[in-house]
């Protein structure tokens, strides 16, 4: 396995984006919406496909959904970090408007470990291994 593309259906999805842009920095590209399509009339300016690229190595793809949205705790997305700094931002704002799961803290397996369930109730795991955090 190469890597592992997020996918994730919301509701709102050029608002959610735009908010994890400003949450994990990046830049959004490949944004489609179903204008002009058949299949998708009564959607117009729904995404049906939008992508963030936080590095190169970093990608989420998301989608508004077309159905009901029945929010569940199914997937959680796990972020590895790159410093103590970076762990902290992303923890705050993602806090701020959202619930604390797990407080920011030191675990057994020699990290900084938090859970946070965000303000559009999608729920993240920021680790920061000590060893990668020493580097």
């Amino acid at each position: 396995m190469k890597k592992l593309l997020p996918h994730i259906y919301i509701e709102n999805c050029k608002e959610v984006i735009e908010y994890y842009q400003q949450v994990f920095g990046g830049e959004i590209k490949n944004t489609q919406t179903g204008d002009g399509m058949e299949m998708f009339k009564g959607h117009e300016g729904k995404y049906i496909h939008a992508e963030l690229h936080i590095n190169e190595d970093c990608v989420m793809y998301f989608a508004d959904v077309f159905t009901p949205l029945t929010k569940g705790n199914n997937i959680w997305t796990m972020l590895e970090m790159s410093s103590e700094e970076e762990i902290h931002s992303i923890y705050q704002t993602l806090s701020k408007n959202g619930e604390i799961k797990m407080e920011l803290q030191d675990t057994f397996w020699g990290a900084r470990y938090a859970v946070v369930t965000d303000q559009f109730g999608l729920t993240w795991e920021l680790n920061l291994s000590k060893v990668h955090a020493s580097e």
